[in-house]
């Protein structure tokens, strides 16, 4: 496994993820600001469109140069607040996440399918009552 490769290819999605995360923050901005400007960004920020967010920007470029500074001063500034705690919290996350994926297999291997379980009951109530004494009256 060639683990540079992953972690590159890891940054690369959350750097489109932060752009998409930008975008939404300036969409609200335009909306309470501007609502034509607004409409159009969310627009031109199809869902096919967003999903490289260099390509988007450097479409964004051709369109509106103002408005792609301002996704880029949004992007900067949201990486700077959360990459910090990215580590730890992937980290966390996964293991967590596995932790509840492997109680959720365990819970599903050990129990009784229904005819299994008729079956059982089935027997254990044929030895219960065969092992009942009567008592004399």
């Amino acid at each position: 496994m060639n683990h540079k490769r992953v972690a590159k290819d890891t940054a690369q999605v959350l750097i489109s993820y932060l752009t998409f995360q930008a975008a939404k923050v300036v969409v609200t901005q335009l909306y309470e600001t501007n609502p034509g400007l607004g409409i159009w960004l969310t627009e031109f920020s199809s869902a096919d469109r967003i999903q490289d967010g260099e390509l988007y920007l450097e479409a964004l470029m051709q369109e509106n140069r103002e408005l792609a500074l301002r996704l880029m001063t949004v992007r900067e500034h949201l990486a700077e607040e959360v990459v910090e705690f990215l580590p730890e919290m992937v980290k966390t996350g996964i293991q967590e996440s596995n932790m509840g994926h492997r109680r959720r297999l365990l819970e599903r291997m050990t129990q009784m399918s229904p005819q299994e379980s008729s079956s059982n009951d089935s027997a254990l109530e044929v030895e219960t009552d065969t092992d009942v004494e009567e008592e004399p009256d």
